[in-house]
């Protein structure tokens, strides 16, 4: 138990450290694409979401965890993340939102910053996987389970800190491997800056902390655990998707 918990410090103290150092080097030179301006009407940085994907990554490779497992890890963390900071830097004056809108357009063959992530996503997911699990079945099941985490995640993204505050309370009970102390790491070093209106992770920290915490689940369930978490984040998905375009009709009345 000892081991376990000094383990998970480590990986949750390197997270924190390298989140909290990314952060602070990007913000000595502010860039305009990376600003925002949020619901209050003041500018933040985007910076965060960066910060706190880099910092998931450094803490996970520390773990004493197989190769295979670290390296799932990352590819599902960055490729979300950088799915995240295209729509981040592309996709910010798209109005369109929910599977249904990116999908309809990709169908008139028009390619969204909505549907990078979706693709770009989910075949992170399923390659993230393929890494961790053997049988087919297993494997796909997997991949639902870390895309469908990093879009969970991204959609309670709504307020300073929500996102950063689903994270900890998904990772606080501990799941198994230690792998959710690396994520929860990373967005604790920054949650002051986030809720005071500093920065924001966006969607690229949204998403790669999603897909962490995915990982975290795949690589400590059985397939009964991945069936109930592979639908339980489906119906979140079309529930989301709902309210979605339930919002985007009532704005344009």
């Amino acid at each position: 138990m000892g081991s376990t918990f000094s383990r998970t410090a480590v990986s949750g103290a390197v997270a924190a450290a390298v989140a909290g150092g990314v952060y602070r080097v990007l913000r000595v030179r502010p860039r305009t694409r990376w600003q925002r301006t949020n619901y209050a009407g003041r500018t933040v940085d985007l910076y965060a979401g960066p910060a706190v994907a880099l910092g998931a990554v450094a803490g996970t490779a520390v773990l004493p965890l197989p190769a295979r497992t670290r390296c799932a890890a990352a590819l599902a963390v960055l490729a979300a993340g950088g799915c995240g900071a295209y729509d981040d830097l592309v996709g910010a004056d798209d109005p369109r939102r929910g599977f249904r809108a990116h999908l309809g357009a990709l169908r008139d063959r028009e390619v969204t910053s909505g549907a990078v992530k979706l693709i770009g996503i989910g075949a992170a997911g399923l390659a993230a996987g393929a890494l961790l699990r053997e049988r087919p079945v297993d494997r796909v099941l997997a991949g639902v389970v870390i895309a469908g985490s990093a879009h969970l995640v991204n959609l309670v993204d709504v307020g300073p800190a929500a996102a950063a505050a689903t994270v900890l309370a998904l990772g606080a009970p501990g799941l198994p491997g230690g792998l959710a102390a690396a994520p929860m790491g990373a967005v604790a070093a920054l949650v002051a800056d986030d809720l005071g209106e500093r920065t924001m992770i966006g969607d690229t920290g949204a998403h790669a902390l999603g897909a962490a915490l995915g990982v975290a689940v795949v690589a400590g369930r059985g397939r009964a655990g991945l069936v109930a978490h592979a639908a339980g984040l489906v119906a979140a998905a079309v529930y989301g998707d709902r309210v979605s375009r339930l919002a985007r009709t009532l704005s344009n009345r």
